[in-house]
């Protein structure tokens, strides 16, 4: 028999870019390493960047692209992708971020981690961090799932709130710094949608890197109605107050 329901709010936190800073060159890293796996098919430096980009812009992570149509073998593009990442020379523990976790009221909500990346990955930079026991659970991109999902398709989102037992997704608040994965939320009717944009620094999208800028600074309204965008972490204690302990 399933476990009921929990008709608690849920904040489901990005991981990558999100829970540390884009100046830590991760996705730099990691594209490279992409690039690399892409020529190893036999693709010249030209074509594995086309076909890189073509990817992610097509199906929000390259490897869904890889899958569809290279029929590669995921968890050997995990090994050697975000397996090869020395993270632990790359990020380290935030005091600020485990104090914004802790601080989160857990009498009225749920914390969970939403991430496109495979659970190794998912769970060795939370470790990092010193903040994995700060989630109550990590929703992923199952790589040895050969159809797998990921953000922003719908069904990676439903896939989310049925493992989190969430029913109501009026009641899902989500942080993420791709504004493509916040705005595939909104259209969900998701409720409380944070862009997290770190306006300024630079970071790689699809194996090309750009500066980061804002799209809509602060709060703004789209056709999916109000969006609401913060700079540091910090910031969620002023667009989400309700969520932490000591408010009404």
């Amino acid at each position: 028999m399933d476990p009921p329901a929990d008709d608690r709010a849920i904040v489901w936190f990005d991981i990558d870019n999100t829970l540390y800073s884009a100046s830590s060159n991760i996705a730099d890293a990691m594209g490279q390493r992409i690039h690399a796996y892409f020529v190893s098919l036999g693709l010249d430096d030209a074509e594995a960047s086309a076909l890189h980009l073509k990817y992610y812009k097509t199906y929000g992570l390259a490897l869904r692209g890889l899958v569809r149509h290279h029929d590669v073998d995921t968890l050997d593009f995990d090994r050697r992708c975000d397996g090869m990442l020395p993270l632990e020379e790359m990020i380290h523990p935030n005091p600020a971020v485990r104090k914004l976790l802790q601080d989160i009221d857990r009498s009225k909500v749920r914390v969970w981690a939403l991430t496109n990346a495979y659970v190794t990955h998912a769970r060795r930079v939370l470790r990092i961090l010193e903040i994995e026991d700060q989630f109550e659970g990590v929703v992923f991109c199952d790589y040895a799932q050969k159809d797998f999902f990921c953000k922003p398709e719908p069904e990676f989102y439903h896939a989310a709130m049925k493992k989190a037992r969430a029913t109501d997704p009026s009641k899902c608040y989500f942080i993420d710094d791709s504004k493509t994965n916040v705005d595939a939320a909104r259209r969900l009717s998701w409720g409380r949608c944070v862009h997290f944009c770190e306006t300024g620094l630079e970071t790689t999208e699809g194996g090309v890197k750009r500066t980061i800028h804002s799209v809509t600074p602060g709060r703004g309204t789209t056709d999916l109605g109000e969006r609401i965008q913060v700079d540091t972490l910090e910031g969620l204690r002023t667009v989400w107050p309700e969520l932490f302990k000591g408010s009404r």
